[in-house]
């Protein structure tokens, strides 16, 4: 197998970028993978990501330019909420597509409906097998577990989840009465004496989870754990999740986790085995679904 490709890139001042080749890949076959994990402003993250493949297509002509999705930013703007709003997950797989990839990794979407918004192939993992192994290294029993979704939206990514612990489903189900009213929040299913385990593919300000989780307490929930793929943790998550309200918080590192956001209920797992199995197998023209069967 051909030895992947580097590019390095730079900061200059903060602001501008630039980029440099450490090999020459013209008509070699080389497969060339990029990841831009970095949490930064989102537009200054995403031209960065463009620049590199902007790099590859020169230098590797005729060979093989995979792009990997790791983070969320601006896919989870993927439909129009109101009258004139724009479609931003269209936009960006349009100048990822113009860029020059000839295929997209993507990591846990907020929606599936993204994918259909390149005009190149797109192979959508997700990190779940990583946590539900983690999960079920704790050993609770499955009598004592329930799987919440923190919100109607997110029913079937819990139910997933559900299926493969062998656990009951509960919904929590917020609603606005009115547009001055606060939100009336209700709970859908039983959790009582349970360990609560509530999914989402993101927590950004952790309200939403942290609302749910507020309300599972008093329904009795004897444990809570937050689960979620992509840790954002835009202030005030922190406070909220290291509150006491949750027995552990638990994501990956999709998103690399400032060490100013680490707290002690907080335990993150690495998707390095997953991610690279998979490009391994879209290089060698082998099937990826089979590694979530």
């Amino acid at each position: 197998m051909p030895l992947l490709g580097i590019v390095v890139l730079y900061d200059i001042f903060g602001v501008r970028f630039g980029g440099t080749r450490e090999w020459d890949g013209y008509g070699t076959g080389q497969f060339l993978s990029i990841i831009v994990t970095q949490k930064e402003l989102m537009v200054k993250k995403l031209f960065k990501q463009l620049l590199i493949g902007d790099i590859c297509v020169m230098c590797t002509a005729g060979n093989k330019y995979l792009t990997k999705l790791r983070t969320t930013e601006y896919f989870d703007d993927e439909f129009k909420a109101q009258s004139r709003q724009s479609i931003a997950a269209k936009l960006v797989g349009n100048i990822i597509t113009e860029a020059g990839a000839d295929r997209v990794l993507a990591c846990d979407l907020h929606s599936g409906q993204s994918m259909g918004y390149f005009d190149i192939p797109v192979d959508h993992v997700y990190c779940q097998p990583v946590i539900l192994d983690y999960l079920a290294s704790k050993k609770i029993c499955s009598n004592d577990l329930v799987v919440v979704s923190p919100d109607v939206g997110g029913v079937a990514r819990a139910r997933a989840f559900a299926k493969e612990l062998s656990a009951p489903l509960a919904i929590v189900d917020k609603r606005r009465q009115d547009h001055n009213l606060a939100e009336v929040m209700n709970l859908i299913g039983d959790v009582k004496g349970k360990v609560a385990v509530m999914v989402d593919d993101m927590i950004d300000t952790a309200g939403t989870i942290a609302k749910g989780a507020e309300l599972l307490h008093e329904e009795g929930a004897r444990e809570i754990y937050a689960c979620c793929t992509h840790g954002v943790f835009s202030p005030p998550a922190v406070e909220r999740l290291s509150s006491g309200l949750f027995q552990e918080v638990i994501t990956t590192n999709t998103i690399p986790v400032m060490d100013k956001n680490y707290f002690p209920q907080l335990t993150v797992l690495s998707v390095a085995n997953l991610l690279g199995e998979t490009i391994w197998r879209i290089h060698g023209d082998r099937s990826v679904t089979s590694i979530f069967q």
